[in-house]
């Protein structure tokens, strides 16, 4: 057995189902490990919310978890996770629509070049190009680099690749907002999981602050102070979940990050093992161990 809070990776996972499907059954379980990409919102390209919603459609991301994961990780619309209490999905979504991206990018300001160039460029000639950074060694997220640079180029966006070392990039460039463009990570939440230090407009890191905080993206929008602030007082459930599909659809709108998938554990089991739950969430499924039996033949 191999339990999925510390187990395989999800790629690893999938392709030994692939070789021995056969020969032990696997469970898959998406949780609450949030992948996506902080833009810096300081950057002037990225300040411009139709280049952030031209990128969302631009980038295929259900193809890239049917690809690179055999669907077994949905794609993310927000930060909240469908399987929290709070999740509304009556928000904007960003299905993979390159005309549309292309048509923001136009309205924009970035058109083709004359002569029929690929990147696209402004009315001062300068080439639209970003840079997206992640942790170096890390197999998974540098097959989604690679892949958005290919989706994205055929947009018109010159994506450079820039990586680092996982405490350099941690310890240093994300902490201090030094990535010049976009950073892909992971945060990590818990149901109902107010999210002051990432979205509140006090939380963006500083030297005035001594970079405390995690609103690494820069983002500020009264609106969303406010709604934190409030949620964080309000014990009543029915003005708190409205609070919560508030907060939502206002992400969804501006886009202050690219969502991209919740990540999914693989649990891979004897046959004969039966009432292994997966949690999809951090506490390990052995405290339900007395539950766990042998499966009648």
């Amino acid at each position: 057995m191999i339990a999925g809070e510390l187990g395989l990776r999800l790629d690893q996972a999938v392709a030994l189902k692939k070789r021995r499907g056969d020969r032990f059954t696997f469970k898959f379980e998406s949780g609450l490990i949030y992948e996506h990409i902080e833009f810096n919102l300081d950057n002037p390209i990225l300040a411009d919310r139709r280049v952030r919603r031209a990128l969302a459609y631009g980038a295929n991301r259900r193809a890239i978890t049917q690809v690179l994961f055999d669907g077994e990780q949905p794609v993310a619309h927000t930060n909240v996770s469908p399987q929290d209490r709070v999740f509304t999905g009556d928000i904007r979504t960003y299905g993979h629509d390159p005309e549309k991206a292309r048509e923001l990018l136009r309205t924009a300001g970035w058109t083709r070049p004359e002569g029929g160039g690929e990147i696209r460029t402004n009315a001062e000639g300068e080439k639209l190009r970003l840079s997206l950074m992640t942790t170096a060694g890390d197999r998974t997220r540098q097959l989604v680099q690679q892949v958005l640079q290919s989706q994205w180029r055929e947009i018109g966006v010159d994506i450079a690749i820039e990586n680092e070392p996982a405490r350099v990039f941690f310890g240093r460039t994300v902490t201090r907002r030094q990535f010049p463009g976009m950073a892909m990570f992971a945060w990590i939440s818990s149901p109902e999981s107010v999210p002051r230090s990432t979205l509140h407009s006090a939380m963006i890191p500083s030297e005035d602050n001594a970079w405390s905080g995690q609103n690494v993206k820069g983002y500020a929008n009264p609106k969303v102070d406010d709604l934190i602030d409030r949620m964080e007082r309000e014990l009543n459930e029915g003005p708190r979940t409205r609070m919560w599909h508030e907060l939502q659809r206002i992400y969804a709108r501006d886009l202050p990050a690219l969502p991209l998938y919740w990540r999914a554990q693989a649990y891979v089991l004897p046959p004969w093992l039966a009432g292994v739950e997966p949690t999809g969430h951090q506490f390990p499924s052995s405290m339900w161990v007395e539950d766990w039996h042998r499966a009648q033949p």
